[in-house]
């Protein structure tokens, strides 16, 4: 077992395509939401099929939402007016509460993005139907970077190196990727993709390994993992890869560095204390702070709600294997196993509203990423069988 958790998972991926076939097809389907305290029912109405098909997926999908048979609270329509908008209706009773056309870069996307919408309309919370993944596969023999949609449509791949490529991650706005990748050498590399003109860029290259590069909440500066001085440490460096900083200076090996929501802490692992645990400390240096857990001895790929600046999402090691821990800074208490699979649950990373976060569930023969509302426990594949492998998702929600 290495002695913290690096992940070099392999997934298959499909090109670019669209779900939507144009049919005059009405269907309907009975859907409840919990609010607070409160369990309101929701009815979809969608045209042409495949809308329904994907408003459908959306709302199950979401943790407080389940199907009913009658009475809905509120009655809901999608329909799509052209090939990339969405009009979205919202009734209650008699009354209407929403009605706007939304319009997206595609109509799959238009209709996750008036999804989004009815979610904040109808339970105040944060929508993140919409957001966007990049992910890995190995379809070609050799892990590339790939992205698409939250549940797996629009699928594109972005990267043909014919080499190893290791956690990409969208800049805040989702116009830029950072990943690592072997392409040039035997050491890996940090490079940047700007996603609107598919340029790509080195953003370091320093001797020894660089990797597990991640933005900060405004997208001025990245912290990543950097070998050159012995052991990995962690660094920060402007969001051009100039002005690099050393942070961390053990005798442990430092990983998965990420910025807390305001951007003035440090949430990382590290074993410099026997077993990977968490630390929080300042992006200048200084002392680190042991987050108390306590509930594993083995801590590791953090990631840190910018949704609810409380929530701390991060893998441990349970038994034999591994679960999603759960820690609130709010209650002062000991994490928790949210995740609670039988096989392996690894690689958090959260979603806008600070309640749903995706992870790869790890068996055998299969590796697949899933959506997992944290409050119930409820579990969604998001990834399908037919698409293989799929590991290392990074979410983002464009701007």
């Amino acid at each position: 077992m290495p002695r913290l958790l690096i992940r070099i998972l392999a997934l298959f991926c499909v090109s670019s395509f669209s779900l939507f076939a144009q049919r005059d097809v009405t269907t309907i389907d009975d859907i409840e939401v919990s609010t607070g305290g409160q369990t309101l029912s929701v009815r979809v109405t969608a045209s042409p099929e495949d809308l329904h098909k994907l408003a459908n997926q959306a709302f199950e999908s979401h943790g407080r939402y389940r199907r009913v048979t009658s009475n809905p609270a509120y009655d809901i329509r999608f329909t799509a007016v052209s090939g990339n908008r969405v009009q979205v209706d919202v009734a209650r009773g008699s009354t209407r509460v929403m009605n706007r056309t939304i319009t997206g870069t595609s109509l799959r996307n238009a209709l996750l993005k008036a999804a989004d919408a009815v979610v904040e309309q109808t339970s105040g919370m944060k929508g993140f139907f919409a957001s966007q993944l990049a992910f890995i596969s190995k379809r070609t023999g050799s892990t590339e970077v790939y992205t698409g949609d939250l549940f797996f449509g629009e699928v594109r791949r972005i990267t043909s190196d014919r080499a190893s490529a290791l956690t990409p991650q969208w800049s805040p706005d989702g116009s830029k990727l950072l990943y690592t990748s072997f392409h040039r050498s035997n050491a890996a590399d940090i490079f940047q993709i700007d996603m609107r003109t598919m340029q790509r860029t080195s953003f370091v290259s320093f001797k020894g390994t660089n990797q597990a590069a991640r933005y900060s909440p405004d997208g001025s500066r990245v912290t990543m993992v950097l070998s050159g001085a012995g052991n990995p440490e962690v660094y920060t460096a402007k969001a051009n890869g100039r002005g690099v900083f050393r942070v961390t200076k053990t005798s442990g090996v430092e990983s998965s560095p990420v910025f807390s929501p305001d951007g003035r802490q440090l949430l990382l692992t590290s074993d410099v204390a026997g077993g990977p645990q968490l630390y929080i400390m300042s992006p200048s240096g200084g002392r680190m702070s042991r987050l108390p857990t306590n509930i594993s001895g083995y801590c590791a790929e953090p990631d840190w709600s910018t949704g609810d600046p409380n929530k701390i999402a991060f893998t441990m090691r349970m038994g034999r294997g591994f679960q999603i821990g759960l820690y609130d800074r709010s209650k002062r208490a000991a994490a928790i196993n949210v995740s609670k699979t039988s096989q392996d649950a690894l690689e958090p990373a959260w979603l806008a509203d600070g309640r749903h976060l995706i992870f790869t569930l790890r068996s055998p023969n299969q590796r697949s990423i899933w959506l997992l509302d944290t409050e119930s426990g409820k579990k969604t594949r998001l990834s399908s069988t037919r698409l293989g492998e799929v590991s290392q998702a990074s979410p983002v929600l464009p701007r």
